[in-house]
């Protein structure tokens, strides 16, 4: 349903507006004054739209805490939590009056940013640039000249181990047989985390011989599971497949895999290792970004993160 439009509560009837007790000369204000919020609505209509259920939330609010997250470099609750304590933030957002309580659950911010995707994300940019020009901040001649620099955006994920991603895997693959009803010889739930707390003793004791060993061990119980599977999945309806078939994909990229092409994160099959040549920190893993700005003002306009090699 779409959102609802903004009615003062029944305590609210009576209060003053919330720019009635504020500067309107901050900074927030006239930058919420020259955003063209009604482009941000358009073009995040159908990604917060849905036909059914409860209505959504405001696009201008959403668009509104990105835009204050990034700006401040603040975490999902803070930029949440900080909203609830700054009057200056709830008229940028679109506030009338004011809110002691949160307009959202913090983690619901992750699932606005998927669904915004990158298409939502390089609109919210061109926003930005034109509300720049139209202030005076950014020219237009500045946009012919630009800096395009690379880099390594690194991965929230763990150490990438082979005993680790086998065992993430396995779980991956059980939970998966019994969310499609598919029934195991046997899914080792028992036997797996052993082998890999016995390999990590093997590998800090340098007894490489006896891992390996091990590490072969565990590779064929997660690929009878596999196999298990494979055999089996035929019976699921062609539409929960496509989630089968990726799972099943990935855990056989890792049991084939060669030492040029790894696969570092289970759930992120993108991440890649980065040599950096840093002393501290020789290898980085994630992901190349290319990052595009203006020469002059140095406003950032483009950022381009590739997947796969």
């Amino acid at each position: 349903m779409p959102p609802n439009p903004q009615r003062p509560a029944s305590g609210q009837l009576f209060s003053y507006p919330l720019r009635d007790h504020i500067n309107l000369r901050h900074p927030l204000v006239k930058l919420a004054d020259t955003i063209d919020w009604e482009r941000i609505h358009v073009v995040c209509s159908e990604s917060f739209v849905s036909k059914k259920g409860r209505p959504a939330v405001s696009p201008r609010l959403i668009a509104g805490l990105l835009y204050l997250q990034y700006a401040f470099g603040l975490s999902d609750e803070d930029v949440v939590w900080g909203w609830v304590e700054n009057p200056y933030w709830q008229v940028f957002t679109g506030e009338q009056y004011l809110q002691t309580d949160p307009p959202i659950d913090p983690s619901s911010l992750t699932r606005w940013r998927k669904r915004l995707g990158e298409a939502g994300v390089e609109e919210l940019l061109s926003v930005t640039l034109d509300t720049a020009i139209r202030n005076g901040q950014l020219k237009e001649r500045s946009l012919q000249t630009v800096i395009v620099d690379t880099t390594v955006m690194e991965k929230a994920v763990a150490h990438p181990t082979d005993s680790g991603l086998l065992e993430y895997s396995r779980r991956h693959l059980v939970k998966a047989a019994q969310e499609f009803g598919i029934e195991l010889r046997q899914n080792y739930n028992r036997e797996a985390p052993r082998l890999v707390r016995q390999i990590g003793r093997y590998a800090h004791a340098r007894q490489y011989k006896r891992m390996c060993k091990t590490l072969r061990t565990l590779k064929s119980r997660v690929g009878r599971i596999w196999r298990d599977i494979a055999r089996q999945i035929e019976n699921v309806s062609d539409a929960s497949r496509v989630k089968l078939d990726d799972i099943l994909a990935r855990t056989k990229h890792l049991l084939e895999q060669k030492p040029k092409d790894k696969l570092y994160a289970f759930h992120t099959p993108e991440v890649e290792c980065i040599s950096k040549g840093k002393s501290r920190n020789p290898y980085e893993f994630g992901v190349k970004v290319s990052v595009t700005s203006t020469l002059k003002e140095g406003f950032f306009m483009h950022g381009f993160y590739p997947y796969g090699r």
